[in-house]
Parts: structure tokens; sequence; C-alpha cells
């Protein structure tokens, strides 16, 4: 069985260690690209495990979002159980039959979730002309994932001006701009056409929390709103988020440590002689060399890294959590 056909996402380290039983423990996920350094939580009240979310907690959750990403208006920002929900749900909220351009290639949940909504998709390699023809809908992912590939918003906001002004959205999804603050279009949230998915569990290593959100005009806003219900976010989360998206300081000293983490990796991946593809400072896009299965090395080894189905012998690793990981990783390389 190839093992890769089972793992349409990372993280399912159960699965894994069913295909490579004699791997050796405890399994190391590198596949999602989640900060291996999370956020330390803090003390939780009681009364989030037993009470509905309060109105006063979504708002600090919403107030402290709104400055983090630089939000100026409340109605232009929506806090939902994670990114996914959201990357699942936005397509439905604009009439069937549109034109949308993604991308690509990118996250793959992306074109299945329009497509379901009833919408004609098409990948594409480059930025559409502003002057050309232009889709209804254009998403994008800033930083891409898995390549890592930027654009820049001094590019982006002249493009979404136009494909505005013809009626279309422009979606960007931002799951790892924490990263890089100054490619973000957050701070334009509320302009005509501008649709902006953040994500929160990346950047904090806080993947289990499920919790994202919708930067957007205020009717879009509203309708997701509508969609998702009331006490969308769990208690918990809206107070861990809003700790995390307050903490000024854990974002830059965690930018900085993630940096040289990265650095150190990359070293590791030259010595190697694996070549590095592209990425960020969370995950890493590397090509297996001389037809090696690098995947199944690193399955044997206890190592969980990310596959694509169609595109062979490229893979997604995170950051190693520790130096035991790190030389068990350099080892499989070297090997």
């Amino acid at each position: 069985m190839d093992s890769r056909a089972v793992q349409p996402h990372g993280g399912d380290l159960g699965t894994m260690a069913a295909l490579f039983p004699d791997a050796p423990r405890p399994w190391v996920d590198l596949s999602t690209g989640i900060n291996p350094w999370p956020y330390p939580l803090p003390a939780l009240a009681p009364r989030l495990w037993t009470c509905l979310p309060s109105a006063g907690d979504e708002a600090a959750l919403k107030q402290a979002a709104m400055t983090a990403y630089g939000v100026a208006d409340p109605e232009t920002i929506l806090a939902a159980p994670g990114s996914q929900v959201l990357i699942s749900t936005v397509p439905f909220l604009r009439p069937a039959g549109a034109d949308v351009a993604i991308l690509g290639p990118t996250y793959g949940e992306h074109a299945p979730a329009w497509a379901r909504a009833g919408h004609r998709v098409r990948m594409t390699a480059d930025l559409p002309d502003p002057a050309g023809p232009l889709p209804d809908v254009l998403l994008l992912v800033n930083p891409n994932n898995p390549d890592g590939r930027t654009h820049d918003p001094a590019r982006l906001l002249p493009l979404l001006e136009e494909i505005a002004r013809r009626g279309g959205w422009m979606l960007v999804d931002e799951a790892f701009c924490d990263l890089r603050p100054d490619l973000s279009l957050a701070s334009h949230a509320g302009r005509q056409g501008l649709l902006v998915l953040r994500s929160f569990g990346k950047f904090y290593g806080l993947g289990g929390l499920r919790l994202g959100f919708l930067l957007a005009p205020p009717g879009i806003v509203r309708a997701m709103g509508g969609r998702l219900g009331p006490w969308a976010v769990a208690g918990p989360a809206l107070m861990v988020g809003a700790s995390a998206l307050a903490d000024q300081a854990w974002q830059e000293a965690t930018r900085r440590n993630l940096a040289r983490a990265m650095s150190r990796t990359l070293d590791l991946y030259r010595t190697a002689g694996v070549e590095v593809m592209g990425g960020t400072d969370l995950y890493t896009l590397v090509r297996s060399a001389n037809d090696r299965d690098l995947y199944r090395d690193l399955g044997s080894a206890g190592l969980l890294a990310r596959s694509f189905s169609d595109r062979p012998g490229l893979l997604r690793l995170g950051l190693a959590p520790d130096s035991v990981t790190f030389e068990r990783l350099g080892i499989i390389l070297s090997t």
C-alpha cells in the first residue's frame, strides 16, 4: 500500500503508526507547519468549561484581534471555530456559477470548497493583469502553502480595486501571515471585494484550539455570522485567543526564534544535499533526490512528513521540536 495515498492532510499519527508499526517511538509530527513551541496557556476559569461563551469574552477576543491585525471597524471582523470552517463556508456566500481562479498550486481545501458550492474553479499560475480579463473571484494564499511564495500588497491592492469595481472578490488566505505582517491586507478590512482569512493555530502553535477570523465588508461578515450562529467559538478559545493576540512581546520573540530555527534547519538540508524548493519559517518544501522515497524513510524513523499525491517527490517538513528530533532527522536525511 502507498502510505501517501491515505494522508490527504498532515497530522494523523495514528494512521502512520499503523502503516509503520516498527518505527521508533515517540512519533513526531513534522507535517502540519504548526509552531512546535506553542503559546503558554493561561490559567482558565472553570466557568469557561461550564457556561456558554459570554458576550464580554467574545468582545475581548474581537478587540485583541483588531489590535493585532490592524483592523479599525469591529463590523469587519468575525471570529470562527477555525479558518477551515470559513474556507468551507465562504463559497456559499456568493451565488453559484462564479468564475473562481485560484493561484496555485496551493492549499488543497480551497478548490473543492468552491466546487461544492457550484462555482467554476480553475487554477492559475500567476496573478492576472488588472487591465485584462478578471475572474469573479481571485483566491490566493499569502505566504503560500506549501512553497512560501509571497505577494506584495503594493501589487495586490490595485488588482483588488479593479476586481471589486467589476463586482468581484479577492479572497486572501493569510494562515501564515503572522510570520510576515508586512504582507498582510488585514488593515484594509472592509474594502469592497476584499475577504481575508486569518488562522490562529499555526503561528501560536495551538491547532487544537480551532480559532480563525474572517475580515471582510460588513455585509459579508453579517452573512457569515448568520451561517455560523451564536456561540460559534468556545469559551476557552475566546480566553486563550484574546491573551495570545494581545501578547506582542511573545509574538516578536517567536518570530525571531522561528527564524533562527529555520536557518539551522536549512543548513541541515544543505549539508544533507536535500533540494529546498521554498517555504516559510514554519515549514520547508523539499524534493527527494535520486528517486528516493524519503516519505517512507522518514516514516520508518517515526517522522511524519506531508506528501502530495499530485506532486510526487515533494515533501513539506515543519520544524523539529527538540534536539533529539533534529538529530534523528539529520541521520535519516544523510543516510
